[in-house]
């Protein structure tokens, strides 16, 4: 399956509506979209950030969504944005196996890896980091999106209720320096968001 992110800050005021338009018409709009598998919906309120996540089945469909939907997208996003960064991946893992919605948690963290490395980091992921990290006591999605061009990678994490999230945080850490030692990949940035939606998604 294929991701592409939206990552955008703005004034924390003008986030909510956004966040509901994007909810409620732009679920909608790319449900209707070729090749759709899902979509996740996450929010800072604090800082004013703003992430989205869709899921496709392949490259073709999701950029032309992306091309279908340009104009409608900017449009939404204008209240709210100052900042907009669009990345597209290659989910590379994913499990998750139930809708979320207000009060899950989500964990994002970037990283940065050789090229030469991406495969060494998918199957250090899937054979060490997993078996680890589903036994983390409220975890209930994952996923390891790759960008083999660039040399970088990201992990989401969905847990049921802030709670599970804030108490995985050392066991996490843990399993992240293991990953990060045989895998040779550095950590570029670690973020926290409050899921507004989280819709579940094939496995990967």
């Amino acid at each position: 399956m294929y991701v592409r992110s939206i990552y955008a800050t703005g004034d924390p005021a003008e986030l909510d509506g956004v966040a509901e338009a994007l909810r409620t018409e732009g679920r909608e709009l790319l449900s209707a979209q070729p090749g759709f598998r899902g979509m996740g919906l996450f929010v800072d309120r604090e800082l004013g950030k703003l992430l989205v996540g869709s899921w496709w089945e392949d490259e073709a469909s999701r950029q032309a969504s992306y091309e279908n939907l340009g104009k409608r997208r900017a449009e939404m996003m204008a209240p709210f944005a100052r900042t907009m960064t669009v990345d597209n991946w290659e989910a590379a893992v994913a499990r998750r196996t139930e809708d979320l919605g207000p009060g899950a948690g989500f964990r994002l963290v970037r990283m940065d890896v050789q090229t030469s490395d991406i495969d060494l980091l998918v199957d250090t992921f899937r054979d060490t980091a997993l078996p680890g990290l589903q036994k983390v006591a409220g975890l209930s999605g994952i996923s390891l999106l790759i960008d083999r061009d660039r040399g970088r990678a990201a992990v989401g994490a969905l847990y049921t209720d802030r709670d599970a999230l804030v108490a995985s945080r050392g066991a996490v850490a843990a399993v992240r320096g293991e990953t990060a030692a045989k895998a040779g990949m550095t950590t570029s940035s670690l973020e926290e968001f409050e899921v507004l939606l989280a819709t579940a998604v094939p496995h990967a």
